[in-house]
């Protein structure tokens, strides 16, 4: 039985290196406010182009932008996608990938597509725990390793109100007890509220950032599917960014129709909160371009109905034309199947010049498109609270000579030195980007 699979999986795999669609644009042309947005091209079978992982080879490192140089800050880390900075300069590493979700694999297709996605990277067993680095010498390389917090269900987003550290499990929203410069936390969390979970939890990842004052959280919660084909009942609460009473967990949706919202960060010169969302697949390589939007309270996005504003899907039945005609428009683009998920701005940031002022994005990478996207951390300039112009190349080179994937980019931060740090899921690296010297 076992070799009759394999079998099958070759044949699939085959089968769907040959088929879907190459793109017909570049991926500059999906991006910046007004990306070009063609007409769909739904194949038989999507698009399916896999950069495998392989990690880095002894001595090879990305490329870093002009004027910049990159260096590991840890190493041997076991699957690290997230990452936050306490005050103290202490670095958090969320070590996990997604929870058991035995209804999302099954099927032919659903089977076809975990063993194409653990090609990918994303296969591996979820660490389930948070590392803390300390760089006390500030060399530029953290030199104290320790288990932070464990014995958690695929953590991902965290941040630090007063003593409360707050960490988004897979299904639910943690409050730990904190004390400035403790390298461990042994006490148990308590619950604030619970996040759509179960067993299908297509999009597992859940971020939390808080308000200026502390007073609220809000949760990014990804959709339970591409494009709703599992049916509306089961996208409750979700495709959404949350807001939720810190003091006592009351909730509500602060804006919907985001497909897959992951990145959140406040812009410090209008206070607007932005999130950086995965938009929908299997509709072509150049559609649909994922982007990073300033969020409106109340604000609807379109999924599943429409993206960018008014451009209907036809997949999804029955449609809203009333919701549809709400839709907002993104703010800006940042290319088709990019998987954009890491967002932090430049404040505080001592690298040069053109990196002062904007949004440092961390591109996963595709594994849908031909040719492939994404696979970089990238720079949108801002001005006055708005991007503008096109966006910068910061870190680049994960992609061999052969299209294989050494790293994939995911959490970007600034640290208390004012450099940038790459959580790179595939490398299990923590890359740290500063100015030249």
């Amino acid at each position: 039985m076992h070799k009759t699979r394999l079998a099958l999986l070759i044949m699939v795999a085959g089968t769907l290196a040959a088929c879907g669609d190459s793109s017909t644009l570049q991926v500059s042309d999906g991006t910046g406010p007004s990306p070009k947005l063609p007409e769909p091209n739904k194949t038989l079978i999507p698009t399916v182009n896999i950069a495998p992982a392989i990690g880095w080879p002894d001595g090879v490192k990305p490329t870093a932008a002009a004027g910049t140089q990159v260096a590991a800050f840890a190493e041997g880390l076991d699957h690290p996608r997230w990452l936050y900075v306490l005050p103290n300069g202490d670095v958090l590493v969320a070590q996990t990938n997604a929870p058991p979700k035995p209804d999302d694999s099954k099927g032919i297709r659903g089977w076809v597509m975990g063993k194409v996605m653990g090609r990918a990277g994303a296969g591996v067993p979820s660490p389930n725990r948070i590392t803390l680095l300390r760089d006390a010498d500030h060399d530029g390389v953290a030199e104290t390793r320790t288990v932070f917090l464990e014995n958690l269900n695929s953590p991902f987003g965290m941040t630090l109100v007063g003593n409360d550290l707050y960490v988004a499990d897979s299904d639910k929203l943690l409050r730990f007890p904190y004390q400035p410069g403790e390298t461990s936390i042994k006490e148990a969390g308590t619950k604030v509220v619970d996040l759509p979970g179960g067993p299908l939890n297509h999009h597992w990842t859940k971020n939390v950032v808080a308000s200026k004052d502390g007073n609220k959280l809000y949760v990014s919660v990804g959709s339970n599917s591409n494009v709703a084909e599992n049916g509306l009942e089961a996208e409750q609460g979700r495709a959404a960014i949350w807001e939720v009473d810190r003091a006592t967990g009351q909730h509500r949706i602060f804006a919907s129709g985001l497909r897959n919202p992951n990145g959140m960060a406040w812009e410090p010169q209008s206070g607007k909160l932005w999130t950086a969302v995965n938009e929908r697949d299997e509709i072509g390589s150049d559609l649909v371009p994922d982007y990073i939007t300033s969020v409106k309270d109340g604000g609807f996005y379109g999924w599943p109905f429409s993206y960018y504003g008014q451009h209907v899907d036809v997949r999804v039945t029955p449609q809203d034309p009333d919701l549809v005609a709400k839709a907002i428009a993104p703010d800006y683009a940042v290319g088709p199947h990019t998987a954009s998920l890491g967002l932090t701005f430049a404040e505080g940031s001592k690298l040069p010049a053109p990196f002062s002022n904007g949004a440092f994005i961390g591109q996963h990478g595709s594994w849908n498109r031909k040719p492939h996207s994404g696979y970089k951390v990238i720079f949108v300039p801002f001005e006055a609270g708005k991007p503008k112009g096109q966006p910068v190349d910061v870190l680049t080179g994960f992609l061999n000579s052969d299209e294989k994937a050494m790293g994939r980019p995911v959490g970007v931060v600034i640290d208390q030195q004012g450099d940038l740090l790459v959580a790179d899921d595939v490398g299990n690296k923590v890359w740290r980007v500063s100015a030249a010297k």
